[in-house]
């Protein structure tokens, strides 16, 4: 095994030697620079980031895939098996198999759907468990939206790079759930944990820190993308007008309109509960709202996202260091920022500055991108074992952590891969269309 591995880095070194990425006097240009990008993202998503989780998790006894691999790359196979885990594993192959067109990865896309129907839907009162033990049995049954979201992201895209209909039926159910238990009518927004039978419960959420907080702005944006694939492959009325709904939220209510960061935490009433700002959220939040605007149709809309997305990046821009990464967030009472190095942080970095130069063609941007990938690349991947590194410390050090776990997917990078493929993509077939 890590002879395969050593030998697609020596590859994958070779691709890239001769000139940095982000060195403006080796690459003359935008459409070399942005091929360049697109070439190194593409060999690292087959060679190394999905050929790694493919040899690496698979659960060829219980089913499904492993709950986590340590930092030692070694398999803890009586883990529990996280729900977003197996949500974003679902996700990532099925848009692996889109995007590329190899089967090996629908493949594995289906055991995920066949897997999450069986064991992480509940059969009795709807929607996704938290959390399932190694041997398929309930481990944490409330029903979280965050996690909940990420089972319509994932089956949205199998049913788009498929046509299955049983996925699609299991995006809309959760919806519906959504809809009936979770959408606060009166303040708008939706509420965030329940029971296993859909009654309110009041458990802390992701990052709460005060008993005030009842939305947050990380369930409210993958609730948003969620909505947006599933509009995708279900354009109802309904759901167009719930996604709409999402985006004039965070245009109101979740992006401060006087820094236009992102308030983390809020009240019912959405007052801020929060004094943190959390660069890779914004930068993902910038993008991810673009993505859910354009596929509504409304121009005024889109404009306004547009604006707002490129202010966001500006931003952002606080946070980009000279070696291209971005620092992880700041505490606002404080002053104190966190300057660890996340993966999840650095590629939404790389996808949202691109974002910002393909609406703004501020090549700064471009710069911003392609240098966070830069850094990326020279730090996150492990080009001895396959795999990326989950953080990495100030001073360049790769930081503890498991390679694979609730968290810890390959998501957000391989996402990250997919976005620049496609848009590189898109723009060439563009200016040939010209």
């Amino acid at each position: 095994m890590k002879k395969v591995f050593v030998l697609s880095s020596l590859l994958f070194i070779a691709l890239i030697s001769g000139c940095k990425t982000g060195s403006k006097e080796a690459v003359q240009g935008p459409d070399a620079r942005i091929d360049q990008l697109k070439n190194e993202v593409e060999a690292n998503l087959k060679d190394n980031l999905l050929s790694w989780w493919s040899a690496k998790t698979v659960d060829y006894v219980n089913g499904g895939f492993y709950g986590r691999v340590n930092s030692k790359d070694s398999v803890i196979t009586d883990a529990d098996k996280g729900g977003i885990l197996n949500a974003r594993i679902l996700w990532t192959y099925s848009a692996a198999y889109r995007v590329t067109g190899d089967t090996s990865y629908l493949r594995l896309a289906t055991r995920a759907k066949d897997y999450n129907l069986k064991y992480f839907i509940d059969k009795e009162y709807g929607g996704a468990y938290f959390s399932i033990d190694s041997k398929g049995q309930p481990k944490v049954a409330v029903k979280q939206i965050y996690t909940n979201a990420f089972f319509i992201y994932g089956f949205a895209e199998y049913a788009r790079a498929t046509g299955d209909k049983e996925a699609l039926e299991a995006a809309k159910a959760i919806f519906e759930l959504f809809e009936k238990h979770a959408l606060d009518r009166e303040a708008n927004g939706y509420f965030e944990v329940f029971s296993r039978d859909w009654q309110r419960i009041r458990e802390r959420m992701i990052g709460e820190s005060s008993d005030k907080d009842e939305k947050t702005m990380n369930t409210s944006l993958h609730l948003m993308e969620a909505y947006a694939n599933l509009y995708r492959v279900w354009p109802d009325p309904r759901m167009e007008e719930r996604l709409k709904n999402m985006v004039e939220l965070f245009l109101d209510r979740i992006i401060d309109k006087n820094t236009y960061h992102l308030i983390n935490f809020m009240d019912r009433e959405w007052n801020r509960t929060s004094d943190v700002d959390s660069y890779g959220h914004d930068i993902e939040c910038s993008w991810l709202l673009h993505e859910a605007a354009s596929l509504l149709g409304d121009e005024e809309l889109l404009k306004k996202v547009e604006e707002t997305s490129v202010k966001m990046a500006e931003t952002v821009e606080e946070a980009i260091q000279p070696d291209g990464s971005i620092y992880y967030e700041k505490d606002l009472a404080s002053g104190h920022i966190n300057k660890n190095r996340s993966w999840w942080a650095q590629v939404e970095t790389i996808v949202g500055y691109f974002n910002a130069w393909e609406i703004s063609g501020n090549e700064k941007f471009l710069d911003n991108s392609i240098n966070c990938w830069s850094y990326t690349r020279d730090h996150f991947v492990d080009n001895v074992n396959g795999g990326w590194f989950p953080n990495v410390t100030d001073d360049g050090q790769v930081g503890r952590g498991d390679k694979a776990g609730h968290w810890i997917c390959p998501y957000h990078n391989g996402r990250m891969c997919m976005e620049i493929i496609e848009r590189v993509e898109k723009l060439h077939k563009q200016n040939a269309d010209k």
